[in-house]
């Protein structure tokens, strides 16, 4: 798709294109509430905005911050990167309340992620929020993977598909639109799109049997929004990542299924354009002409740049573009239509009402989702204080640092006197495994260990300091909290397929012997 204006008689007026360059920007800010120059950007068009972690101290306040928005556009589309388990906003200091997709997999009940996304779309509907930039349909083909992983529901097409679906059914009857991602499917990268752009080398053949799958079944279900990924497919686009790519847009997500296409009908939204896969290379006004003239309706930017100016910027890029004949007059008036169609959608779905509570439905979920294998002999729950050494890996941007993890604090809760130490790579390098393990074993003197690990298949560091700690003490409790990609070890083995709160809860208890929770 060539971008295309018309003269410059047909151009409309400055107004009317402003207004339509800013209802297709999904911006962030900083702080807990809305700062006037963006309460000022909504009265002139401005239709959705971006929360992140920094945004949000509890649910009143952020009830209050959606209320604010609403009194100066009454149907502004107020999003947020709600996935649940490892990746949550709405608990980003404690820990999610639901386990992610990965944990819905490995239970692999649709009924559950249904409950799951439902009571998760209820809880955002009552903050006002009614549009999530989830859930992750990527099919986690690679274990390598550096930023999907738990995030996935699975490495099996048809799994990824049917709870994709499930989610999406779930989420949408609470009245909060469900942005299903990263298309055409992230799965299989070896890089992580926040820092490079990856390259994936599946053939269309594949694409179509593993990647499309899922958001076959998304669309079927009904997905009202659907976000593109920053990843290159030679075999689709050798020269566009499919943010920027018309034949990954417009030509495969948006085209009829008669003509082997998806098609979607709904909103595209691209991922953060501040991330280095698209920035880097183009920088975020190019970039977001490219990706609107491409075919995507939305531009997410917000994670890291979050003020006034990129709004402008971007604003005025593409109000530029479509008066020196770069980007179709139409294709920003139909992107920005489609904008404001999801947003009278939001208002007529009853966000939240007639939603059931179910608080208690994550506990459940993960609870369901441990899987433990004993060693040798049997083991013996935790009945005195445990030393907890957790190894753990450098988070990704989409996790982030500022979300606790592990099982300490839980087992605390249980076994008061617990204590808990952090054990990383680089003090590894620095101080050789041999002596990060004998300082290990001396701090936890006679204490029982529960050593806490994630993704230990993709780290061989923490692979090492694991085979010595469980070389010296055999009897160590291990707990994997990533991918359960290498094969069991320790007196105990549980795999929670995922590190969110609820995950770690289920794990103590399991530990402790003090709750339900039991293999499965």
């Amino acid at each position: 798709m060539t971008p295309f204006a018309g003269s410059a008689h047909s151009v409309r007026s400055t107004d009317t294109l402003t207004r339509d360059a800013l209802a297709v920007l999904q911006p962030g800010f900083t702080g807990t509430t809305a700062p006037d120059w963006l309460l000022r950007r909504v009265g002139e068009g401005l239709a959705s905005v971006g929360l992140f972690g920094r945004n949000v101290a509890d649910p009143a306040q952020l009830a209050a911050l959606t209320e604010r928005l609403r009194r100066e556009r009454e149907d502004i589309l107020v999003a947020i990167d709600e996935e649940g388990g490892d990746v949550t906003r709405l608990e980003v200091r404690g820990g999610s309340s639901f386990p992610g997709n990965h944990a819905l997999g490995a239970v692999d009940d649709t009924a559950l992620t249904r409950e799951v996304a439902r009571e998760l779309g209820r809880r955002l509907a009552d903050c006002g929020i009614n549009l999530n930039w989830a859930p992750s349909a990527d099919v986690n083909s690679n274990p390598d993977n550096p930023v999907i992983g738990v995030r996935s529901f699975g490495a099996d097409p048809q799994l990824v598909a049917r709870h994709t679906a499930a989610y999406v059914d779930g989420l949408q009857s609470a009245g909060v639109a469900a942005c299903t991602k990263h298309f055409p499917g992230h799965g299989d990268t070896a890089v992580d799109s926040h820092h490079d752009l990856p390259r994936i080398t599946a053939d269309l053949t594949t694409l179509q049997e593993r990647e499309l799958v899922p958001f076959r079944a998304a669309v079927a279900a009904g997905t009202r929004a659907v976000m593109s990924a920053h990843i290159l497919l030679p075999a689709l686009d050798a020269e566009h990542p499919a943010t920027l790519s018309p034949a990954a847009l417009h030509g495969l997500l948006r085209a009829p299924v008669a003509e082997g296409g998806l098609g979607f009908d709904g909103l595209i939204v691209t991922d953060g354009m501040e991330m280095q896969a698209i920035s880097a290379t183009y920088g975020i006004e190019r970039g977001s002409v490219l990706a609107i003239a491409a075919g995507a309706d939305a531009i997410c930017v917000g994670g890291g740049l979050a003020d006034e100016d990129t709004v402008l910027r971007l604003r005025d890029a593409l109000v530029r573009a479509v008066r020196d004949g770069e980007l179709s007059e139409k294709r920003l008036a139909d992107a920005a239509a489609r904008v404001r169609a999801l947003a009278r959608w939001t208002r007529g779905a009853g966000a939240g009402e007639g939603a059931v509570p179910a608080p208690g439905i994550g506990l459940t979920a993960a609870r369901r989702a441990l899987r433990s294998t004993a060693g040798g002999r049997p083991y013996e729950p935790l009945t005195t204080p445990a030393y907890v050494a957790a190894f753990t890996p450098l988070a990704n941007i989409a996790v982030g640092d500022d979300t606790p993890w592990g099982v300490a604090a839980e087992l605390a809760r249980l076994v008061p006197g617990t204590e808990t130490a952090t054990y990383t790579g680089e003090s590894a390098a620095a101080e050789g495994t041999p002596a990060l393990i004998d300082g290990l074993l001396r701090a936890a003197a006679d204490r029982r260990i529960v050593a806490v690990v994630r993704d230990v298949h993709r780290h061989p560091w923490m692979a090492d300091a694991l085979a010595a700690l469980l070389a010296a003490r055999p009897d160590t409790a291990v707990v994997e909290m990533g991918v359960p990609q290498s094969p069991p070890q320790g007196a105990l083995h549980i795999a929670t397929h995922g590190a969110a709160r609820v995950c770690g809860r289920a794990a103590a208890e399991l530990l402790t012997g003090r709750g339900p929770a039991s293999a499965g």
